[in-house]
């Protein structure tokens, strides 16, 4: 299947054009991809419109490779079967004891696809009340006689759709208009089988406790403002089922989503679609706003329930599960730092230098090869810092309280990861977007790590496995691949 006429992309902004055109150096792994003279005359600016066979060719490997996106402003708007008056897309809605927020999200919803309004109630203590919400706003209602979570709940929903898209949406999120209609946009690619929105705070009178402001500047469900497709091992490895568009057949083909999970279920669905062929898009333009956990105890519950879905997902996914992932020469750089001894940073120097020059050695066809294989190796070695602070901090949190009891190097180690990465996370948001002070701020990222490091333990000892806890040292180009997939457990909403 090839991408339509009229398609558009724009190269994402981390790609560089290089050259004059003759190249592009971005995407996920980090790649140097040559344009002949043909593909460079189909590149206008940044963008790439699919006016024939070659123009498809080369949008669907900008596509494939992450280089590009789609514009999905640009894009016509869905209009279903053969542009006909069908119904295109219903929504399925797992809910329990939720009446207020089922009440408020079905008053957001405007079918204007023209399918049904589906609710699931996933064994309330009040079903009543839930009728009650469904037959006010003319929601089809689906009572299930036991609690089969949200998972098994979605896919009781999944079964009644006869439309060929679906929304799944969280009783809990609160949908803008032109949220489900620009992400239908997204599945004029054919390869596309599910679209996800950026999932905001939803404003409420809790909100701005300073737990809320934390979640609003911090959220799990939050995967950024840049557009990505969604694979492992790349920046945006996973997408939440609080609000999700599908192809309803492709749904059904691959069984739905996996009912004997109560957490990890959205990524495990990602992956087993992405195993197939198809591709995911997240869109951030449009977004589904969310009521964020704000009292601390329930947050705290509910971030260590996260973690509990490390285990499950390794079992099922043991490729794309680890807490970190490392290129041989960022392993090397990382422990020559913590070892903190005076051939520390001269040892660490000379990785990065043997490294620099390999990547040079890999760009010398394009213009100042040095300059780029120096930036490649800068994010190469941040993303090693990163991943080694998250693993002092939060993954192995219970080894390192243990090593600092004995270690002045580890004490000193994990007092330096703990406030860098907060002061690194505050410049990057900014006090205004956080609207919390670092204080504060780190008191809350600190305790979203003792939680979430602690689900996943317990998950580990229940499994009697470690695979969730273990880093893993692969090539480059394949730590490249794998760098973001650790992110899918421990964001997971």
């Amino acid at each position: 299947m090839t991408l339509p006429q009229g398609f558009v992309v724009t190269l994402d902004r981390h790609t560089r054009v290089l050259d004059g055109g003759r190249a592009l150096l971005g995407g996920h792994p980090t790649r140097l991809l040559r344009l002949s003279p043909r593909a460079r005359e189909l590149l206008t600016g940044r963008t790439v419109q699919v006016r024939g066979a070659a123009g498809a060719a080369l949008a669907d490997r900008l596509l494939e490779t992450g280089f590009a996106h789609p514009a999905v402003k640009d894009l016509p708007p869905h209009l279903g079967p053969a542009n006909g008056p069908e119904p295109t897309c219903s929504y399925v809605i797992p809910v329990r004891d939720r009446p207020q927020e089922l009440d408020r999200l079905l008053a957001s919803i405007r079918p204007s696809e023209g399918g049904a309004v589906i609710v699931v109630d996933d064994a309330s203590h009040h079903p009543d009340r839930i009728a009650a919400v469904a037959a006010r706003h003319g929601a089809r209602l689906i009572p299930l006689p036991a609690n089969l979570g949200p998972a098994g709940a979605r896919n009781a929903g999944l079964r009644e759709i006869t439309t060929p898209y679906v929304a799944f949406v969280d009783s809990d999120i609160v949908l803008a208009p032109d949220t489900v209609p620009t992400l239908l946009r997204h599945f004029a690619d054919p390869e596309v089988a599910l679209a996800v929105p950026r999932i905001t705070a939803l404003t409420t009178p809790e909100s701005d406790r300073w737990l809320g402001r934390y979640e609003n500047a911090r959220s799990s469900l939050d995967l950024g403002r840049n557009p990505a497709a969604v694979r492992p091992g790349t920046p945006v490895s996973w997408a939440p089922s609080a609000c999700m568009v599908a192809r309803t057949r492709v749904l059904v083909d691959v069984g739905g989503f996996d009912a004997g999970m109560h957490v990890g279920e959205d990524v495990d669905l990602c992956w087993r679609l992405i195993r197939t062929g198809r591709r995911i898009r997240y869109e951030p333009s449009v977004q589904a706003a969310h009521e964020h956990r704000v009292g601390l105890v329930d947050w705290f519950r509910r971030k260590a329930v996260y973690g509990t879905g490390a285990h499950p997902l390794a079992r099922r996914h043991p490729e794309h599960i680890a807490p970190a992932v490392l290129a041989p020469w960022s392993a090397a750089l990382l422990l020559a730092l913590l070892a903190q001894r005076r051939w520390s940073l001269p040892a660490a120097a000379g990785v990065a230098a043997v490294a620099t020059a390999r990547n040079a050695e890999k760009l010398k066809d394009v213009e100042r090869p040095l300059r780029h294989a120096a930036r490649l190796t800068g994010l190469g070695a941040v993303s090693a810092l990163t991943q080694g602070a998250a693993l002092l901090t939060r993954h192995w949190w219970p080894l390192a309280a243990v090593g600092c009891l004995a270690s002045r190097r580890i004490r000193r180690a994990t007092a330096v990861a703990a406030v860098t990465d907060i002061a690194l996370e505050v410049f990057e948001h900014g006090t205004a977007t956080v609207r919390l002070d670092p204080v504060r701020y780190g008191i809350a990222r600190r305790l979203d790590d003792l939680a979430y490091g602690s689900g996943v333990w317990i998950s580990a000892l229940k499994g009697r496995s470690t695979a969730a806890l273990r880093p893993r040292v692969v090539r480059s180009g394949q730590a490249a691949r794998a760098r973001a997939a650790r992110l899918a457990a421990s964001r997971d909403g």
